[in-house]
C-alpha cells in the first residue's frame, strides 16, 4: 500500500516515514514539498495521503481538493494534519474530502491506529473495485454467449432458406457486406454496422414459404406468381418479429421492408422516403445490384458496369440516394467483396 507523506518539516515526515514503515504492507512515499507530492498524487495510484496544512502553495486544504477533483482519487482516504485547536481549518478539510485527522505533535498509538484504519477501508475499496471488475466481465462473457447464440440462429435459419432458393451463400456474404459497407459510409456506428452484417442475410427467410413451382421457375413469373413471390417480406417478418434477440429483430424489420421502393412503388406495403427503415434501404441497394450480377435460373448475370449504372439510374426512385451515394462511394470495396465472395463456379473477373 502506497502511503503519501507530505510535510514541509522534514523531521515530521522522518517521524511519520519510520511508523508508516513499522505496518506490514506500506511503503511510504515522502515529500516536503507539496507541488511535488501533489503532481505526484495526480499521476500515480497512492493507498493513502498524510498532508500537512500549514505548508507553501498548495496548503493542505488545495492540496486535498485538487486531489478530489481528480475522479480517480475520489475515494483515497486523506488524512490531515493540524494542530489541536485549528477547528475551522478541520471543518474546511471535512468540506474538501479529508476523512481524518492527526493532530500534533503526533501520537505515535493514535498515528498507527488511523493509518490501519484508514488502509483498511481502502482494502475493502479496492476489493469491492476488483468484484465489480469481475462481475462486468463475468456479464460480457455471458452477453458474448447469446450473441454467439443469435448469430448461430440466424446462420441457421439463412442456411434452411438458402437449400429452397436458387441464390447461393456467396450472394447472401456479398449483400450482408455490401449492406455493412454502405452503413459505414453512412457513419453507422461498429454496433450498427456488425448488426447489419449480421441480419442482412435473413433477408429472404420468408422464400421458406414460397411454393418451389414458383421459386424455382426457370421464366418469367406471371402476375399471380408474382403476386405468391411477393408474399416472402411478410412471411419472412411473421418468422422473426416476435424474437427477443436485437439481430433477429433487425432481422425481422429488414426482411419486411427491403423490397419496398423509395418513390412508394414497393412492397408489401408502398412504405416511400423515411418510412422505410435505414437498414431496409440499405440492404435494398447491396440486395438489388448483388442479384443482377448474379447468374439465376431466369436470368444471366449482368456485366459490372450495366449493374452500377442500374443502381446510378434507380437513385431517388428505387432506392434512397443517400445509400446509392455511400454505395458508389466505396466502388473498390465493392470490387473487393465481389472478388473475396465468389460463387464456385464464377470465373474471376
Amino acid at each position: 500500500m502506497n502511503v503519501v507523506i507530505v510535510d514541509d518539516t522534514q523531521i515530521n515526515v522522518t517521524l511519520m516515514q519510520a511508523l508508516v514503515n513499522r505496518i506490514d504492507g506500506c511503503k511510504p512515499v515522502c515529500f516536503t514539498e507539496s507541488a511535488a507530492g501533489l503532481a505526484w498524487c495526480l499521476t500515480n495510484n497512492p493507498d493513502l495521503v498524510i498532508v500537512d496544512y500549514m505548508m507553501p502553495a498548495p496548503d493542505g486544504i488545495e492540496f486535498i481538493q485538487r486531489c478530489r477533483a481528480e475522479p480517480s482519487k475520489a475515494e483515497v482516504p486523506i488524512l490531515m494534519v493540524t494542530a489541536d485547536h485549528e477547528k475551522e481549518v478541520r471543518y474546511r478539510a471535512l468540506e474538501s474530502g479529508a476523512n481524518d485527522f492527526l493532530t500534533k505533535p503526533i501520537d505515535r498509538i493514535e498515528f498507527t491506529s488511523r493509518v490501519k484504519n484508514m488502509l483498511a477501508i481502502r482494502r475493502s475499496h479496492l476489493a469491492l473495485s476488483d468484484r465489480a471488475v469481475w462481475l462486468a466481465e463475468e456479464v460480457n462473457k455471458a452477453t458474448a454467449g447469446i450473441r454467439e447464440r443469435e448469430r448461430e440462429a440466424v446462420f441457421r435459419l439463412a442456411r434452411a432458406a438458402e437449400f429452397r432458393d436458387p441464390e447461393t451463400g456467396a450472394h447472401i456474404q456479398r449483400m450482408a457486406h455490401y449492406s455493412r459497407l454502405i452503413a459505414k459510409q453512412l457513419g453507422l456506428d461498429e454496433t450498427q454496422q456488425e448488426l447489419i452484417l449480421e441480419a442482412a442475410p435473413m433477408h429472404d427467410v420468408g422464400k421458406l414459404g414460397t411454393p418451389d413451382m414458383i421459386l424455382l421457375k426457370p421464366g418469367k413469373l406471371s402476375p399471380e406468381e408474382f403476386a405468391v413471390m411477393k408474399q416472402h417480406a411478410s412471411i419472412g417478418w411473421e418468422i422473426l418479429r416476435d424474437s427477443a434477440a436485437p439481430t433477429l429483430q433487425i432481422a425481422a424489420e429488414i426482411a419486411h421492408t427491403h423490397h419496398e421502393k423509395f418513390d412508394g412503388s414497393g412492397y408489401p406495403r408502398g412504405l416511400a422516403g423515411a418510412q422505410i427503415p435505414l437498414f431496409g434501404r440499405i440492404v435494398a441497394v447491396g440486395d438489388v445490384f448483388d442479384a443482377l450480377t448474379s447468374a439465376r435460373p431466369y436470368k444471366p448475370a449482368w456485366e459490372f458496369g450495366r449493374a452500377w449504372e442500374f443502381v446510378v439510374a434507380q437513385r431517388s426512385t428505387h432506392f434512397d440516394p443517400d445509400c446509392v451515394d455511400a454505395f458508389l462511394a466505396c466502388r473498390d470495396g465493392v470490387i473487393a467483396i465481389r472478388e473475396q465472395f465468389r460463387d464456385p463456379d464464377e470465373e474471376k473477373v
